[in-house]
């Protein structure tokens, strides 16, 4: 990158992803200037955001009042606008699709964070990056570790190994699953993110979705990646290749990390503010293999993922509904499995999905996970 400033857009700037990718771009003054923001509903924040980083483009579900200079822009415009170098999808569900899609037609960079863009419409998503040459950067940790692994190698992949947390209730007995409160379940033991994420990091949703991500990053079928937890957060994915060895990338659990790497990339920068591994003081780094029959969100990501088809955007939907009714504490935290499970038995998926049929699946998902609540008194 060199000398060269690069524009970044930043959508969903607000939430937590957002809020640090705004730190790594404090720290880099020199390295980074901000073009665009696009907020949610924390106004006051978003505010607090245009007023220290002065962009050109804002957007707000919400009315704003703007200065002069700055400029009114829908996501997918400001996305794809011609000042802008780097696209960060910072979002979480089906809002990150539009401008992910409108960044990649127009040869982009992507900083992708949001998980459901690759999940819901991978196929659709890789081929138009392929196509017009869009690099997609991951910033998920453990998407971002295989990418760091897969420098300067040539393939013969054997497996990806994603490594998982465990979240707060690994090791929970089954029958207190349902004493569960939406406070003990924000309660990650070592990473800071939002509320929808840091949920389905509680189910292990997330590590399907990250699993279903990796297939289509990488080209590899899911039949070649495992799941372990690693309760450390240390170790953030292996990379297996044809002769046995792995490699593996490892850093304090710290989201700011695979953010710098993404934004910098090629180039590796110095950041004194990010805190170092100190060996030393590592008691040890364990593995475990997971209960399948305690996360059955897992194994429904997983099974949707390779059943293809619209079912990975019914999963989504599903997914989201069911976390949202969980955090406005309407139902019980296992009856997110459940919902998402209807909701997934009733569908009749459609093979090859374009882009409307994805979007329409979604929005069949929303309705029917809404209404099973309803009708089941859940």
């Amino acid at each position: 990158m060199g000398k060269t400033i690069a524009k970044l857009a930043v959508i969903g700037s607000t939430g937590s992803i957002g809020q640090q990718v705004l730190d790594v771009v404090r720290d880099f003054p020199e390295k980074f200037r901000i073009i665009g923001l696009a907020g949610g509903n924390n106004t006051s924040l978003l505010s607090t955001q245009i007023n220290q980083f002065q962009p050109k483009l804002v957007y707000s579900p919400n009315k704003l009042d703007f200065q002069d200079n700055i400029k009114f822009q829908p996501m997918e415009e400001m996305a794809c606008h011609p000042e802008v170098d780097i696209v960060v999808i910072a979002t979480s569900g089906k809002i990150g699709l539009a401008p992910t899609l409108a960044a990649i037609r127009a040869g982009k960079r992507i900083a992708l964070a949001n998980k459901e863009v690759l999940v819901m419409a991978g196929e659709i998503v890789t081929k138009e990056a392929k196509l017009m040459q869009a690099q997609i950067l991951p910033i998920d940790s453990e998407h971002s570790a295989i990418y760091q692994c897969l420098q300067g190698e040539n393939g013969n992949v054997a497996r990806l190994i994603l490594t998982a947390s465990g979240g707060p209730f690994y090791k929970y007995p089954p029958l207190k699953l349902a004493e569960v409160t939406v406070n003990k379940a924000l309660e990650h033991p070592t990473w800071k993110m939002g509320k929808k994420v840091t949920i389905d990091s509680a189910t292990l949703m997330n590590k399907g979705l990250e699993a279903i991500e990796a297939s289509w990053l990488f080209s590899i079928p899911l039949n070649k990646i495992e799941i372990v937890i690693h309760p450390q957060s240390i170790i953030h994915s292996l990379v297996e290749f044809a002769d046995g060895s792995l490699k593996a990338q490892l850093s304090v659990p710290d989201m700011r990390f695979p953010i710098q790497y993404a934004l910098s990339y090629p180039e590796r920068l110095t950041n004194n503010r990010l805190p170092r591994v100190n060996l030393a003081q590592l008691n040890s780094l364990t593995f475990e293999t997971i209960n399948h029959v305690m996360f059955p969100c897992l194994r429904l990501a997983l099974d949707a993922g390779k059943q293809g088809g619209t079912y990975p955007a019914v999963l989504c939907a599903a997914d989201e509904i069911a976390v949202q009714l969980f955090l406005e504490q309407r139902i019980a935290f296992p009856k997110i499995a459940e919902i998402i499970d209807k909701t997934i038995n009733l569908h009749q998926s459609v093979d090859n999905p374009n882009l409307e049929e994805i979007l329409a699946a979604d929005e069949w998902a929303r309705n029917i996970a809404l209404k099973s609540v309803t009708r089941t008194n859940l």
